[in-house]
């Protein structure tokens, strides 16, 4: 079966992580320190490594034979925790699973019980701030006084929907954007590795669609793949966006200058009609002012 380029690239430790620098750097003293905190909230923009980051922290956790604060990633801890198959790193999606009874079931009913095999049972929280106000409340109890085997990682994208009195009980940690030169980089390892040839601008316009982004970056390029083959072109990536050429975007921001309405409008209008995205146009005005 065909494994997509985001889950055949996912990092298996923080060094392989592009961005959030003071996150890594504190995550790994943390570890090499003993001083993991019972209970953590990452919260940031979509697709920016929260997530991914907190599967790293759990098999670094939970590796047999972790070297310098870095997970082996061979032995079993490492190989079920990258195929979400260990029974002690639990991955629960808030959004499906919101109710006080799901908390209940999940978590608060089995978090005293010690971990099957590892060192630590690692509950992972996506989309917390999907929980409803009575899960929350459920939760807090176990959140401000766990087990010592017991570690809370939660993710949102949605901070300020948390309640206050989860995140004063957390250690908590903002995810940036992912900028652009770490997103090309990215994507250069991703095509060599894979033998695809790019045009740089192109891979410059993938970076600056992603809009921060990894994921959605590697997403499309995986989309791309599918639609060039072996070789991605900036006309490619622009056909796929809806994009307008550069000149044209130029073009429009002199008429802007100009003030000359009628030729600015007639050239929105044939950038559209050649089948350039409105939105995807206005974003590329303001990058280009």
């Amino acid at each position: 079966m065909y494994e997509n380029l985001a889950a055949k690239y996912r990092p298996g430790n923080l060094t392989e992580v592009m961005g959030q620098e003071p996150i890594k750097q504190t995550l790994q003293n943390a570890v090499k320190l003993g001083r993991i905190a019972h209970s953590s909230v990452f919260y940031g923009p979509r697709g920016c490594g929260k997530t991914t980051i907190a599967r790293i922290l759990a098999r670094t956790l939970n590796c047999h034979k972790p070297k310098d604060g870095v997970p082996c990633g061979k032995c079993p801890s490492c190989v079920e925790i990258a195929e979400s198959k260990s029974l002690d790193v639990i991955e629960i999606d808030a959004a499906s699973n919101t109710k006080v009874e799901n908390v209940r079931d999940v978590i608060i009913e089995n978090v005293e019980f010690a971990p099957s095999r590892d060192k630590y049972k690692v509950y992972i929280l996506d989309e917390v701030h999907m929980l409803s106000d009575k899960a929350f409340n459920a939760l807090l109890k176990t959140v401000e006084e766990p087990p010592k085997h017991v570690v809370f990682i939660m993710a949102t994208t949605e901070q300020h929907k948390v309640p206050l009195t989860i995140l004063s009980r957390s250690q908590c940690f903002r995810f940036r954007p992912i900028s652009e030169p770490d997103i090309i980089a990215r994507l250069k390892e991703i095509t060599t590795a894979e033998k695809i040839k790019t045009e740089p601008e192109a891979l410059k316009l993938i970076a600056r669609a992603a809009g921060g982004a990894m994921r959605d970056a590697i997403s499309l390029l995986d989309q791309l793949t599918c639609y060039g083959g072996d070789e991605i072109t900036l006309a490619q990536v622009q056909g796929l966006l809806g994009a307008a050429s550069s000149q044209i975007v130029g073009e429009l921001v002199v008429r802007l200058a100009e003030k000359n309405i009628a030729q600015g409008l007639s050239m929105i209008a044939n950038a559209v009609d050649s089948g350039a995205d409105p939105r995807q146009l206005a974003r590329e005005i303001v990058e280009y002012l």
